[in-house]
């Protein structure tokens, strides 16, 4: 296969279909999405059959086990993939509204209209059912899509890419308004990220080493976050009903995911009541822990920490973590060290808990809830192309909107300007 001369026919097809599905109807998007989750449903056995295929070569190849598990495309997933395609069809189409639309001094009519941003390039490691995820929401979206799932991924991508074609070809979109590519060659990856011509965006999901090679090398605009170093925060005020059930989901719902919590923040007013329990919790659990001297004092079974720990990602069952003063401590170490992806206080004073929400600097940050609700379908998105840590465009869980942008309209009744 000449892989450049197959990534420019992918993109000029992209790029056809793409004007294609800007005009598409609400009425003709929900049908494809809708008959794409009938094909899933038809398929779903020989979808899982071939994500048993990936996963044994993945184990076969000693994949790690974060990737494993990001690879398993379980009973639940599979059944999370079609309410996704179903939610997304339920939400109002973004496409074509006017918004702040308001007369001018002049007469004219000026506002803005939302449209689609064309062809999208999504590149993701291991999740097969980031295929479904991308695919709906770019199509809701009036965009087209072309996708480019790992390696380890590629049997269970084709299969859902067949059920894809065929949602399309029934609603009477053009099956090239999704593609999912078939070479497993890495150069696919160069030639998709360098064809403006062709690719309005680029959105990278995978580990940090992919996103970075993509940002540094990419030609057209991306929308990324590098890793996801999320913490909780126990103020001195927090109710410890609430605090050592949303730290353990933080921590031990998925180890593989980025808004696992990484580092765990205890005031010194609590600490002793707090970090015994939810330590042998953890430990109980199979976490390492890595603390500070004065979390290793409270609990003797803790390893030290060391600088590198409070801003690592793990994508493991380890966690550090740090006892400080109070709320002012926790929000500077927070700033200075998380990658601005999910924080979380676990307090009862409404006032820092409101200090928490406007002077941590992430994309998304709670009060009283695990980090594990940073996603996009638990927001109501119906799903996620991917979450972004960039301030320009689109922040947090990027769903329709975030793939979307904005254009002015005006509107006149034969105005000139004087």
């Amino acid at each position: 296969m000449n892989v450049e001369q197959y990534m420019q026919d992918l993109g000029q097809r992209a790029r056809a279909a793409s004007r294609l599905v800007a005009r598409a109807t609400a009425g003709g998007k929900n049908a494809a999405l809708l008959a794409i989750a009938a094909a899933l449903r038809a398929d779903r056995d020989v979808i899982l059959a071939a994500n048993g295929e990936d996963m044994a070569a993945g184990r076969d190849n000693g994949l790690e086990p974060s990737l494993l598990d990001r690879l398993e495309l379980t009973p639940a997933r599979f059944d999370a993939m079609l309410e996704g395609l179903e939610q997304v069809a339920a939400l109002p189409d973004p496409v074509g509204g006017i918004t702040d639309l308001n007369y001018r001094p002049s007469g004219i009519q000026v506002g803005r209209m939302r449209v689609p941003l064309g062809v999208i390039g999504i590149i993701y490691e291991s999740r097969p059912n980031v295929t479904i995820d991308a695919a709906a929401l770019c199509l809701k979206s009036g965009n087209a899509a072309i996708l480019r799932g790992g390696s380890e991924a590629i049997r269970a991508n084709q299969a859902i890419a067949a059920c894809i074609r065929t949602g399309l070809k029934e609603a009477g979109l053009p099956e090239d308004a999704v593609q999912v590519i078939e070479t497993t060659d890495r150069a696919a990856v160069g030639a998709l990220i360098s064809q403006p011509e062709y690719v309005d965006v680029i959105v990278p999901r995978g580990g940090k080493g992919l996103i970075e090679r993509i940002s540094r090398d990419a030609r057209v605009p991306v929308i990324k976050h590098l890793d996801g170093n999320c913490h909780v925060y126990i103020d001195d005020q927090a109710d410890l009903a609430k605090a050592i059930p949303v730290a353990m989901n933080a921590k031990t719902h998925r180890y593989g995911t980025c808004n696992t919590m990484e580092s765990l923040l205890v005031a010194e007013g609590i600490a002793a009541e707090v970090l015994p329990a939810l330590a042998e919790q953890l430990l109980a659990a199979g976490v390492e822990l890595r603390g500070c001297d004065r979390a290793r004092a409270l609990v003797p079974a803790m390893l030290a920490a060391t600088e590198a720990d409070w801003s690592e990602e793990y994508l493991a069952p380890i966690l550090a973590v740090k006892i400080v003063a109070g709320l002012d401590e926790a929000i500077a170490h927070i700033n200075q060290y998380s990658s601005g992806h999910t924080e979380s206080i676990i307090t009862e004073n409404y006032t820092r808990a409101r200090r928490f929400l406007s002077e941590v600097d992430s994309a998304s940050v709670m009060v009283n809830a695990s980090t594990r609700f940073a996603d996009g379908f638990e927001y109501g998105l119906g799903a996620e192309i991917g979450i972004s840590t960039d301030k320009i465009h689109a922040r947090g869980p990027v769903g329709l909107e975030g793939l979307t942008s904005q254009k002015w309209v005006v509107l006149g009744d034969g105005h000139v300007r004087e």
